[in-house]
């Protein structure tokens, strides 16, 4: 009977198997309550682990995992040391990373060997560098004749110099696409006839090309192209004439200064009863002022008449523009006298240009004319819309004058307007993208002491692929100048290049 009292021992691996089952009961409310009892050291461990019927093993675990997340969220900041992905660097990458170094970040040969060896611990010399990059203009060179030419309408063609060198340009004015950049010893009519002959077999054959007046240029499209007529580029044009402007500008300031020179000459000799000793050149001063600052303003008129009013866009039509020429030439010949080295030389270039400068107005007036049929309304109204673009909007008259045409048109004013600005906007007067161009080419040019047409070769390709990441035009945003060309989407530039998938994270 006594030994039927005596409660019998519960073997341990039971009494374990159920702290287990408890232990993976509790929620993380509970193993948080615990872990903070743990920590705080107010009841015994052993205490704990008997009244929540786990194991001394298990609080020392949670008390653990408390103290390092703690000591995780108070730990001082890593200052930027914190992994944020791997980036696996292969053979192809490092070809990849050379390329966009010289072409997007326009380093040199030098900058390249440094910046691998300092971030990536990863010896290279000079002459792999060169060869990377020598590879890469072979396949340049293949994709730069991949695409057809035919749906260029406009091309703009001008001449830059590298070393006293001429680098020979040609531009679609729509995508900005580069068709010729060519490097030559001379820039005469043949030169230029061989490139134009070569790109027409490719197809180009644009309704009329923007230049200069380089005369080797334009004879050499009269020989290659003879039906293609070359319009005139107004930027040069009116550069010349702004020259001019500073120049008399210039000229009626320091007549002003040599005046009150002698104004304060006149002055001081006067105190002394010397007054006249200055009267007569003082007279002379004051006539040769007036003379300038006249002189000046006049021209000043007729350059902004001309660069407003003739030159522009907004503007009269064609008949009446050649009037306006004709009147600001006829202007500055009567002061030629005045100003005979400078005054002179302009007029004579925009006598023998007119009729290019003047070209585009023409292609103006035969667009304006289609949207005046279109909308069946009289090409005058076209015209006086046309005109008050290039009026300022904070001018009363403007709006009055805009308010009798919106009756006139009444609903269709909105759609008329829209189609007007279209044919502007598609009417392109210079060769300004080419002068783009030689802005960042230059970036280039200063990198290499020799520039052949290799190299040009590549810095063309990659123009034509590259990717606009901001334009004015909404619609050349996010699309390479291949891709407006084409109207297809073309990979990235270094895929198309180097023939590798760029890197992406996953």
């Amino acid at each position: 009977m006594l030994n039927a009292c005596i409660d019998t021992p519960v073997p341990a691996t039971e009494v374990f198997s159920s702290e287990i089952s408890k232990a993976a009961g509790l929620g993380p409310d509970e193993r948080k309550r615990l872990s903070v009892e743990v920590l705080a050291r107010a009841t015994p461990v052993s205490q704990l682990a008997s009244d929540n019927g786990v194991s001394r093993k298990f609080l020392y675990d949670q008390a653990a995992r408390a103290e390092e997340a703690l000591d995780e969220t108070f730990m001082p900041p890593t200052e930027g040391k914190d992994v944020l992905y791997q980036l696996p660097i292969t053979k192809s990458w490092i070809q990849q990373f050379v390329m966009s170094l010289v072409l997007l970040g326009h380093a040199s040969y030098r900058g390249v060997v440094e910046i691998l060896q300092t971030m990536f611990d990863y010896p290279i010399c000079i002459g792999t560098v060169h060869n990377i990059v020598r590879g890469a203009t072979a396949r340049a060179r293949e994709l730069n004749t991949v695409h057809e030419l035919s749906a260029i309408r406009v091309g703009a063609h001008d001449e830059i110099f590298q070393a006293g060198r001429p680098v020979l340009v040609g531009m679609d004015v729509d995508s900005t696409y580069c068709y010729l950049l060519a490097v030559e010893d001379h820039r005469d009519e043949t030169t230029w006839g061989v490139h134009l002959l070569d790109l027409q077999a490719r197809g180009l054959a644009p309704k009329y090309t923007i230049a200069d007046g380089g005369t080797g240029l334009r004879a050499g499209q009269r020989a290659a192209w003879e039906s293609i007529p070359c319009h005139g580029d107004v930027f040069h044009a009116l550069r010349d004439l702004n020259r001019l402007k500073r120049f008399l500008n210039n000229r009626a300031v320091s007549a002003t200064t040599a005046r009150e020179k002698l104004e304060k000459q006149m002055q001081r000799a006067c105190k002394k009863g010397q007054g006249r000793s200055f009267s007569t050149k003082l007279a002379h001063a004051r006539q040769r002022e007036a003379q300038e600052v006249e002189l000046a303003a006049d021209v000043a008129t007729l350059a902004e008449w001309l660069r407003c009013d003739i030159l522009s866009l907004a503007g009269p039509d064609h008949a009446s523009r050649i009037k306006l020429y004709d009147f600001v030439i006829t202007e500055l010949r009567a002061r030629e006298s005045l100003c005979p080295h400078r005054i002179r030389k302009l007029c004579t270039l925009l006598e023998n240009h007119r009729d290019n400068l003047l070209a585009f107005s023409a292609v103006l007036d035969a667009k304006l004319g289609e949207v005046a049929r279109s909308f069946a309304l009289p090409v005058a109204w076209l015209h006086q819309l046309c005109q008050l673009e290039g009026q300022d909007p904070n001018l009363p008259a403007r709006w009055k004058h805009e308010a009798q045409l919106r009756q006139k048109m009444g609903g269709r004013f909105h759609h008329v307007q829209t189609a007007m600005r279209e044919a502007m906007n598609t009417t392109p007067r210079a060769s300004s993208i080419v002068e783009n161009l030689n802005s960042r080419l230059r970036t280039y040019f200063f990198l290499r002491r020799h520039i052949g047409n290799e190299y040009l070769d590549l810095l063309r390709f990659y123009f034509n692929h590259h990717r606009f990441a901001r334009s004015d035009r909404p619609e050349r945003q996010g699309k390479s100048p291949a891709e407006l060309l084409t109207g297809q989407p073309q990979p990235n530039w270094l895929e198309l290049l180097l023939g590798q998938d760029l890197f992406k994270r996953n």
